[in-house]
């Protein structure tokens, strides 16, 4: 599917503080003197088309403060957020789609206009510059290949340059506006940390959320449309990317991230979802009151504790490997004689020369738990020194097993200090106060739909 691809291609615009969604061209005027008769043509100065035969024209469907956001603006977006091959969008999904995109626009033009007003416009330079790094971060010595891949998708870079003169606008609006008048207490600060002193070994859970509201009317496509965000999720879509775009909560802006919290503090249909969860496990759509949630366990930990999965490993990978023309009878049997030479080791120290006897390849590596893939750290972290893990692999990748040969535990960790807590509520304080200036911007704007 396009976006699939997109998703793994563009997951990275997460870290460059980016949303991935097309974005509205500022208003266009045409004008311009009558040119009375040119070469023998007679045109008039003010023209009126019979009939629209421009596949090109960008039709406003909304009016911004002035500035129109266009047909065009919202069909670039459409054609990144959403693939068009495959099974046909319902008609009453793809109009909720639309809905989401309009008003993310809107939001986009009016943070634009902000800074625009306030004396702070976003140059075409510091445009040019974040596109730049974002195309090489994604595309390495070739950034032009972004163009490509966005013209390829039926968008524009201008759609994502658009896109970035709005993140970088509403970043130096917030700056001036919000961050200066925000304050806490130190009072506040000490009671957080007797708080998390008080609760010491209690879980909290990391948890990223994408929220879409739903009325009686809309509930059948604001569940399909979620069922279909599940869906690219699950084919490698960016949960950062899709919470940025989509989701209803005031989390979208930090991607979904609800950062580290006490499942007490939870909805109920939440908290018991996430008791159920293991890092790194998607859920979704579910239930609850007002819409629909999908949740990302980002990560999950212990208050005040040290996290085993930051143990540094010492490990030993011995691999085999098995000729192209192999069949499975000799695939079977190489794999047997590996696993009985394993049995025959006697520590790390060993695994040279046993490796040697069956033709194995041995590679030495230090890597912290966390680092690993999900379903092996569990494994890893209940394996003494000396131990091997079961073989993995395939004929094609080859079989391999982990030995551990060394384990250096994390050191306690002491409680939060005192400037971490503070600047953690600060920023909570600055994104929800954030939101309510947008919030104040979309109550005094002027907004006229097509």
């Amino acid at each position: 599917m396009i976006y699939k691809n997109f998703s793994k291609v563009f997951g990275g615009l997460a870290a460059a503080t980016l949303a991935l969604s097309p974005i509205a061209l500022q208003a266009q005027t045409v004008g311009g003197s009558g040119t009375g008769s040119t070469g023998g043509i007679n045109i008039p100065d003010n023209i009126s088309f019979l009939q629209n035969n421009d596949p090109n024209n960008r039709t406003a469907t909304a009016v911004v403060n002035g500035t129109i956001i266009t047909g065009t603006d919202i069909d670039h977006r459409m054609a990144i957020m959403f693939p068009t091959e495959g099974e046909p969008v319902p008609k009453e999904q793809r109009d909720f789609q639309r809905a989401q995109v309009v008003r993310n626009l809107i939001d986009e033009t009016l943070q634009i206009q902000a800074a625009i007003a306030q004396e702070m416009p976003v140059t075409d330079a510091e445009v040019n510059q974040r596109y730049a790094q974002v195309a090489s971060q994604n595309f390495g010595s070739d950034p032009s290949q972004m163009d490509t891949y966005l013209l390829g998708l039926g968008s524009s870079p201008a759609s994502l340059k658009r896109q970035i003169r709005g993140e970088i606008a509403w970043t130096n609006v917030v700056r001036r506006n919000v961050t200066p008048f925000v304050n806490v207490s130190e009072e506040e600060v000490r009671e957080e940390l007797a708080r998390r002193e008080a609760e010491k070994g209690t879980e909290e859970y990391r948890i990223g959320e994408i929220y879409l509201s739903a009325t009686p009317e809309t509930q059948q496509a604001a569940l399909e449309n979620a069922q279909q965000i599940v869906q690219q999720l699950e084919q490698g879509g960016s949960f950062v990317a899709y919470a940025r775009q989509f989701s209803e909560s005031s989390t979208a802006a930090l991607g979904g991230d609800l950062g580290f919290v006490r499942l007490n503090t939870l909805p109920t249909a939440m908290s018991d979802t996430a008791r159920q969860m293991q890092p790194g496990q998607l859920v979704g759509p579910f239930q609850i009151p007002g819409g629909y949630m999908i949740m990302y366990l980002i990560d999950k930990r212990q208050i005040g504790m040290a996290d085993p999965r930051d143990a540094m490993l010492s490990l030993k990978q011995i691999a085999i490997s098995f000729p192209a023309d192999a069949d499975q009878a000799e695939v079977d049997a190489r794999v047997a004689t590996f696993t009985e030479a394993l049995q025959t080791m006697r520590g790390c120290g060993d695994a040279e020369a046993v490796a040697s006897t069956i033709g194995a390849e041995v590679v030495a590596s230090d890597i912290r738990v966390r680092a690993l893939p999900e379903q092996m750290q569990s494994a890893m972290l209940s394996m003494q020194i000396g131990q091997t893990t079961a073989p993995f692999g395939s004929a094609t990748d080859g079989v391999r097993v982990l030995m551990l040969c060394g384990r250096d535990d994390p050191v306690q960790v002491g409680g939060a200090d005192f400037d971490t807590v503070m600047q953690e509520k600060e920023n909570a304080r600055i994104e929800k106060r954030a939101q309510r200036y947008l919030r104040d911007l979309r109550n005094d704007a002027y907004i006229e739909y097509n």
